[in-house]
C-alpha cells in the first residue's frame, strides 16, 4: 500500500492493514464473482482504493455522519471510505445482489464494523443519510435524481451534507442539465499518477 502511505500518512498501521486484507480478498473473491475487470485488480490500490480516497481530500466526515454508496458494485468508493473514516456508519446500496456478497465478505475480511449493505434501487431507499457517494454509474443529473430524497439537509463534517460524485472528462453539458450548482475538485490536484488525470469529485450541495 505504498500509494495509500504517501498520500494519507496519517493513516494508522491498522488502518494500511485493513487496505492489504480488503486487497487480498477482492483477489479471491473476484475469482468467483467478477467485480472487478482482471486488468483492474492488479492496480486495485490505484485505480480503486486511491480513487475512491480522493474523497477524503475534498470532504472530512466528522464522527457519527452517515454515507450512503449508491450503486456501489463491488463496493467503491464505500469500502475504502469505510476505512478512511472508521467513526463514520455507511450503508453501500446495490440492485445486484450477488455484488454485495463481495462487498459483505470483504468488510468481514478487513474488520469493517461500520459498513452495512442494502440490496435495493436507489429510488426505493427510505432511509436518510448526510452524504451521498457513487462512482460514475449514470450521468450526474439522473444520479442526482434517483438519490436526493435521501439527503437531509445540515450537517456538520467541513462540506455542508451532498452528494460527491466521482466522474471523468467534460461534465458541462451534465452541469447544465442538472441546472443546480456544483463544485468540481480535479482529482489531479490531489495524486499525481496519469489514472487521475480527467478525473473529477463533483459536489453537489443539498
Amino acid at each position: 500500500m505504498e500509494l495509500i502511505r504517501k498520500y494519507f500518512p496519517e493513516f494508522t498501521s491498522h488502518q494500511l492493514q485493513q487496505f492489504v486484507l480488503a486487497k487480498e480478498a477482492y483477489q479471491q473473491w473476484n475469482e468467483r464473482i467478477n467485480v472487478i475487470s482482471r486488468k483492474d485488480i492488479e492496480n486495485i490500490e490505484d485505480r480503486h482504493f486511491l480513487h475512491s480516497l480522493a474523497i477524503a481530500n475534498v470532504v472530512k466526515f466528522t464522527p457519527g455522519t452517515r454515507i450512503h454508496d449508491v450503486g456501489t458494485g463491488g463496493g467503491f468508493p464505500g469500502i475504502p471510505l469505510a476505512i478512511a473514516f472508521p467513526q463514520c456508519d455507511f450503508l453501500l446500496i446495490d440492485s445486484i445482489g450477488k455484488k454485495l456478497k463481495v462487498v459483505e465478505e470483504v468488510a468481514v475480511a478487513c474488520g469493517l464494523t461500520n459498513v452495512k449493505t442494502l440490496h435495493s434501487r436507489a429510488e426505493q431507499v427510505n432511509q436518510t443519510c448526510d452524504f451521498v457517494t457513487g462512482r460514475a454509474v449514470e450521468t450526474i443529473a439522473e444520479f442526482y435524481g434517483h438519490v436526493s430524497h435521501m439527503l437531509k439537509k445540515g450537517g456538520n463534517s467541513s462540506l455542508p451534507n451532498g452528494i460527491l460524485y466521482l466522474k471523468g472528462g467534460d461534465i458541462s453539458e451534465e452541469v447544465k442539465i442538472l441546472g443546480k450548482p456544483v463544485k468540481e475538485f480535479p482529482i489531479s490536484n490531489f495524486f499525481n499518477e496519469a489514472f487521475f488525470e480527467t478525473k473529477k469529485v463533483i459536489y453537489i450541495p443539498y
